[in-house]
């Protein structure tokens, strides 16, 4: 019987290798996928989706904080995900309600041919999204509702800096890391972008190897792709390569590339600007560039870091985060 049994469970067990690999053959991508799952189920994160703005969302969340927690909403950069923020979210989660979404048109959110998805657009989307899945209420301590701090990296951190300047009702504290949106120094990345070209995309393995050496600057802290994962990941960067042009076209080249430093004048929220100072994307001038704008922002500069400070110093960025949160607001951020 037990003999009968093992030639079962080996049956089975070959079975489910079978079908896996059928699975991964049928969409490669999958192995992605799955990792992607597997890291948010490490980081104490639960999946949801809600339409809103005309868009399905699909994020990540966590609620488990205490009742009255202030609301963490995080925004990911250009061709990031919300999967960026898992190392932060897994220091923060217990004490602040968590929200990390897959912006539109990126990850596993709903992407719409033709549609804007630039830096005015996507505050818009943004604040929409907050509106929908946080309660009112922006001053810390105010009775209904918890206040929203709203947390960006990259492009991401310019449509935090619009939805704070535009929309102070909603928003209690904004902190933008390594964020786009204003006129840095010259560097390698910058002249692409201007020139036309898309710096980040990924075509084969050795562009695929260029695009993670030039956001990362940690070796221990970049991610190893193994194949077929690599393949995968390739093949969706290079699906979705004009979209990704598109998107740059009007973050980098256009007349709102510098729109996020411009009305970042207008937040008067507490704020918190942060960058690794070896930054190959957004030059470390930026942070002295919004500084000007927002002198009541907190200034943190890391070291040994490059564009992933979220990734490659989560510790550190976490710490950051908290104090911003729990710094007492002096005044009226409207």
């Amino acid at each position: 019987m037990t003999f009968r049994f093992a030639r079962y469970a080996l049956a089975l067990l070959l079975l489910a290798i079978a079908t896996a690999i059928v699975l991964v053959a049928l969409d490669p991508y999958r192995l992605v996928r799955a990792e992607f799952a597997r890291q948010r189920l490490a980081a104490g994160l639960a999946r949801g989706t809600i339409t809103v703005a005309g868009h399905r969302w699909v994020y990540a969340y966590s609620d488990d904080a205490p009742r009255d927690a202030p609301v963490v909403v995080m925004l990911h950069g250009f061709t990031g995900s919300k999967e960026n923020w898992y190392p932060l979210a897994e220091r923060l989660r217990g004490r602040y309600r968590l929200l990390l979404p897959d912006l539109p048109g990126w990850g596993e959110s709903e992407r719409k041919p033709g549609e804007d998805y630039g830096f005015p657009a996507q505050a818009t989307r943004v604040d929409a999204f907050v509106r929908a899945l946080s309660p009112k209420g922006t001053s810390f301590g105010a009775s209904p509702g918890r206040p929203v701090v709203l947390l960006g990296h990259s492009m991401g951190g310019g449509i935090a800096a619009l939805v704070a300047a535009r929309h102070p009702d909603d928003i209690a504290r904004v902190g933008l890391f390594d964020a786009a949106g204003v006129r840095f120094r010259d560097n390698r990345f910058g002249r692409e972008v201007l020139a036309g070209a898309n710096p980040f995309a990924v075509r084969d393995a050795a562009s695929l190897q260029r695009y993670l050496d030039t956001v990362f600057f940690d070796e221990a802290a970049k991610p190893l792709i193994p194949w077929p994962a690599s393949s995968a990941l390739i093949a969706r960067r290079r699906h979705d390569a004009a979209f990704e042009q598109s998107v740059l076209d009007r973050i980098g080249r256009s007349e709102e590339r510098f729109l996020p430093g411009i009305e970042a004048a207008r937040i008067r929220q507490p704020a918190l600007l942060l960058w690794c100072r070896q930054d190959a994307v957004i030059d470390p001038s930026a942070l002295e560039l919004y500084a000007a704008r927002i002198p009541q922002a907190a200034r943190v500069m890391l070291d040994d870091c490059g564009h992933m400070s979220i990734m490659e110093r989560p510790d550190a960025v976490a710490a950051a985060v908290t104090a911003l949160i729990e710094k007492p607001a002096s005044g009226n951020p409207k």
